[in-house]
């Protein structure tokens, strides 16, 4: 390493007392701080803070006593805030990242160290993103496999509601930290989500080098308090009042999530995404979820791409977890199931072509009537962030040979002489149980329909075919796992033969052949 210059060895024993902050008005951004993980190349960081109009500011990015490289911008009058972008870095580190800010005679010095460069992801969503280490299964295991993980970093935004878009931060719970046991398991629905360490540990096994992890969620939101003005109002969500539902019981109101937690984090470069939420729009706008997601998701690559310079990808990687399953008290079944189907623009998959990147985790069989924190919230955790971890190693890192996601059926044919719907899917099945239920037909006969099992006759390594002789009238419709609860855990029917993915649910006119974009109700 060469020896600092003359600037760098009169500024770095200032250092050692000045922080994260100094002077009037001179700071980074709330969420830079020591241990934080900054994104690797191609893209380069985004630095921002705050200070005196008119003053130049200097970023110095050193590694021990050598600075790397050094970025000069000046304040902007009008917003009191400056930012530089980082030349891409390669993964690793630790480094030390040194601000300096200049006007007339005035030096003021901030740092933060023990930075590293890997892959930023944010995590959000409702309570079963916001549940911790400490609520799942195995916790006590879990919260002591910290040692070998000590480069996957953790920040936790602090629960704060805007009406306005803010541009800082106002509060975070968990600055940026190595995990301990302490900061995983601190309470429950507090500091970090387990989905989101969880992913990012099985990130880190297969990348090997440094992850940070972004948790921002509150529970019993709906996705309207997640959405900017601008998303909501391409779905035509404009109207609020009162929300008289149970399953609605944190914040509701229209972007001030939004405002106060996602859109401070805007400048920051990212690799992506995961979402885990629905449950409190299961009864509230669940016809329009299947615009609104895609609107929220659209929304936020492109706030995320402009606020970081383009830094961020135009179409970053958007992971999310289908919902699991709940024991419901309502005599209706219907919300869960058009959820899980609105959660994928009522395609029945990801990626698709107007939800492009995307990748999707199947939870309908994780289901845990015995939770502590009622059915709605269940512990496996691990097995929701084992699939997310998949579709993340296929869809953001191109991983090709990586199977992510459970069969669809790729043709549906009616033998209606043999009293038969033959399915053919698009990949091998594995038949974990012949099931008489969870197949279901649409029989239409003197202009009503209703829907009538279809129980599992026979199958083969790529098809299964199903009875129909119930139906006495003429068959339109295929549907499958069409329920809040539609298995046992992990005893679904049919999953992947080689990852252990169920078949996603799906609804299908028999006159598509496949799983299409109508729903049948």
């Amino acid at each position: 390493m060469g020896a600092p210059g003359p600037v760098l060895a009169l500024v770095l024993p200032l250092i050692l007392c000045a922080g994260r902050s100094a002077g009037t008005g001179f700071r980074f951004a709330s969420y830079i701080d020591n241990y934080m993980v900054l994104q690797k190349e191609p893209a380069g960081a985004v630095i921002w803070g705050f200070g005196m109009p008119g003053a130049t500011v200097t970023v110095t990015l050193c590694q021990g006593q050598e600075a790397i490289m050094k970025k000069v911008t000046s304040v902007e009058a009008h917003s009191d805030t400056w930012m530089v972008v980082l030349d891409p870095m390669k993964p690793g580190g630790p480094f030390e990242v040194i601000a300096q800010q200049t006007l007339a005679r005035m030096n003021f010095t901030l740092s933060v160290h023990d930075v590293l460069f890997g892959d930023v992801w944010l995590c959000s969503g409702q309570s079963n993103m916001q549940m911790t280490v400490l609520q799942i299964f195995n916790a006590t295991k879990e919260l002591s496999n910290t040692a070998a993980y000590q480069s996957v970093r953790i920040l936790s935004v602090s629960l704060v509601q805007a009406e306005q878009e803010l541009e800082d931060l106002v509060a975070v719970d968990l600055q940026w930290s190595k995990p301990t046991s302490e900061n995983l398991g601190h309470g429950y629905f507090q500091y970090m989500s387990a989905v989101c360490w969880l992913f990012g540990r099985y990130l880190y096994d297969t990348l090997q080098y440094p992850i940070g992890l972004i948790s921002s969620s509150w529970g019993g939101t709906p996705i309207e308090a997640w959405s900017s003005g601008r998303s909501l109002k391409a779905c035509g969500v404009h109207k609020q009042g009162s929300i008289p539902y149970d399953s609605v019981t944190g914040p509701s109101g229209h972007s001030v999530l939004w405002n106060a937690m996602i859109h401070p984090l805007h400048n920051m470069t990212l690799k992506g995404v995961v979402w885990y939420q629905g449950e409190s729009n299961t009864n509230y706008n669940t016809d329009l979820y299947n615009c609104t997601f895609p609107a929220l998701i659209e929304d936020w690559r492109q706030t995320f791409h402009r606020g970081s310079q383009g830094q961020t990808e135009r179409f970053f990687p958007f992971g999310f977890v289908q919902l699991s399953s709940a024991l419901s008290k309502d005599t209706s079944d219907d919300g869960f199931p058009q959820i899980r189907w609105h959660q994928t623009a009522d395609f029945g998959y990801v990626p698709n072509r107007k939800m492009p990147n995307t990748f999707m985790a199947v939870a309908m069989d994780l289901c845990d009537k015995d939770s502590p924190f009622g059915s709605i919230h269940p512990r496996d955790k691990k097995t929701v962030a084992y699939r997310l971890h998949l579709g993340a190693r296929a869809v953001a890192y191109g991983e090709k040979s990586v199977t992510f996601q459970g069969p669809l059926p790729a043709k549906i044919e009616l033998l209606a002489d043999k009293g038969l719907l033959s399915l053919t899917y698009d990949q091998q099945i594995q038949v974990q149980k012949q099931d008489n239920k969870t197949f279901e037909i649409s029989c239409c006969s003197d202009h009503q329909c209703k829907w009538l099992p279809a129980p599992m006759n026979t199958f083969s390594t790529q098809t299964l075919t199903l009875s129909i002789t119930s139906c006495h009238g003429t068959v339109v419709a295929l549907r499958y796992a069409w329920t809040t609860w539609p298995c046992e855990y992990k005893q679904c029917p049919l999953y992947h033969p080689d990852s252990t993915l169920p078949a996603p649910p799906f609804v299908a006119f028999i006159t598509d052949h496949s799983p299409g974009n109508s729903e049948v109700k």
